[in-house]
């Protein structure tokens, strides 16, 4: 669905150019007849695990093509969270497959996911930021520039903090290892306003990123197994 709406703008960035609907591989009518058959197919199976499995994958789609995609990706600067609804879902939807009644557990998992998207992707955004300003998407190093981002950046890292309370039952020796990791990014976030390449400082903060939730959801597994 990203693919058919976007492909207005997507020429002009240099990261989706090789998109199918960009090089003329696809039509945009065989993208939206492919997106939707996906999501009738994927509701199928995900109200066959369960009701509430189901409604949050439609939660899903409509924060991610419609509030996002459609709606807040081209006219706010807060696209970014606005798109972290959809992006924290997919938790809350295998929860549902597996117990419809959803804990705190779920919920826990749900935010975050959704507090780690912002820094993120505006780490990604910043490095981006001559393609998202070509293409009129007012992300937010566009429209405040990066010391704004960065200080925006510092405050969702913050916000990370108190969350791996919410999951007592993994043990203290989780929470100890997410407050670590926690750590190592306000560090790194700190690190960012005294920095002569901001771009150089933006890709590192994008790899802590990904390692950051690869850590923290491997280690919820282990812990749940063994603890």
């Amino acid at each position: 669905m990203n693919n058919y709406i976007d492909t207005d703008i997507d020429p002009l960035m240099a990261s989706k150019k090789s998109r199918p609907t960009v090089t003329g591989r696809f039509k945009p009518s065989a993208v939206l007849a492919l997106a939707l058959s996906f999501i009738v197919i994927g509701e199928i199976f995900l109200f066959s695990a369960s009701v509430s499995a189901g409604i949050f994958g439609i939660a899903g789609i409509l924060a991610y093509v419609v509030l996002y995609s459609m709606w807040s990706k081209r006219r706010h600067v807060s696209n970014t969270i606005v798109g972290s609804i959809s992006g924290a879902i997919p938790p809350l939807i295998g929860w549902a497959a597996v117990e419809p009644a959803l804990g705190m557990g779920a919920w826990a998992l749900f935010l975050i996911m959704f507090v780690w998207q912002p820094p993120h992707f505006y780490a990604l955004a910043m490095k981006r930021t001559e393609e998202y300003r070509a293409a009129g998407i007012p992300m937010l190093p566009v429209v405040k520039g990066f010391h704004r981002t960065k200080k925006s950046m510092l405050a969702w890292v913050l916000l990370l903090f108190p969350l791996p309370f919410l999951l007592m039952d993994l043990g203290i020796g989780f929470i100890i290892l997410a407050t670590l990791l926690n750590v190592g990014w306000l560090k790194l976030a700190i690190k960012g306003f005294k920095v002569e390449d901001d771009l150089k400082w933006a890709k590192t903060m994008f790899i802590y990123s990904l390692n950051y939730m690869t850590i923290l959801f491997v280690s919820m597994i282990i812990f749940a197994v063994f603890v």
